[in-house]
């Protein structure tokens, strides 16, 4: 979907509740002319996406493109969202049930472990061609600002830049206790296929547990990358809303 912002400033609460391939060719945009994608499709043959011609024209118009992006994005790359049933040593959890502060501190290595299974299936997936699209389209007009509910980090190995990620990054872990950030994750090399309950690291600064680095249910989502997103709908004259239902509040 796609709207006009209007640049009324609104007053921003101070806390929120938070949540809780190969390379197409063809995506070439011109800001002088910007005309429907052609993408591969499964098959051997071409597929053309047309859009409706008022849409190309305030894309070519706009002086700062909002891109707002949800979990349907990523799920193109094999990313689950929240609705997926959950399989394996989780399967009698509700993703909730493992996305507090309360679960982390009751069990940490199976919270741990879930976390790391998202972020291993996260690092093993790639980029499909909405992200690729989003990207191609940064390069031809005057500003875009990407705002993501995916704590993966799919947009940004599909080139984007200063991504603004509202429920923060399975690539960001922090200390539960001091919030120091956390730069020694290992690289997963195999994940077993039931999932496995891992014991998560220790701070360096105060030996606290290390935590992911997403927003958990009943969490606030992060002060800047709010604000910055508040903002940057204000300036912007289009936005493009992909793959979220919008009814997470505030975002």
């Amino acid at each position: 979907s796609m709207r006009s912002a209007s640049g009324n400033g609104e007053t921003v609460p101070e806390q929120f509740i938070g949540h809780r391939q190969a390379e197409p060719e063809g995506l070439t945009f011109s800001r002088a002319s910007i005309e429907p994608l052609t993408l591969p499709a499964s098959s051997d043959s071409e597929s053309v996406l047309s859009f409706p011609e008022p849409m190309l024209d305030a894309l070519r118009a706009a002086n700062h493109v909002y891109v707002f992006t949800g979990a349907g994005v990523s799920a193109e790359s094999g990313i689950p969202t929240f609705r997926d049933k959950l399989t394996g040593l989780w399967e009698r959890y509700e993703p909730s049930e493992l996305s507090t502060p309360s679960a982390f501190r009751r069990d940490p290595p199976l919270v741990w472990g879930w976390h790391e299974m998202q972020r291993w299936t996260a690092n093993t997936a790639k980029p499909n061609p909405a992200h690729l699209a989003i990207a191609e389209l940064s390069k031809s007009v005057q500003r875009l600002t990407l705002v993501t509910q995916n704590v993966d980090s799919l947009h940004e190995q599909a080139g984007n830049k200063d991504v603004i990620h509202l429920h923060g990054s399975l690539q960001e872990p922090r200390c539960i206790d001091c919030s120091a950030p956390f730069t020694q994750l290992p690289v997963i090399s195999a994940q077993p296929e039931e999932g496995a309950r891992i014991k998560p690291p220790y701070c360096s600064v105060c030996s606290g547990l290390i935590r992911p680095g997403v927003v958990w249910f009943g969490e606030p989502l992060p002060d800047s990358q709010l604000n910055n997103a508040f903002e940057a709908a204000i300036e912007s004259d289009v936005m493009i809303v992909i793959g979220t239902s919008g009814v997470v509040y505030p975002a």
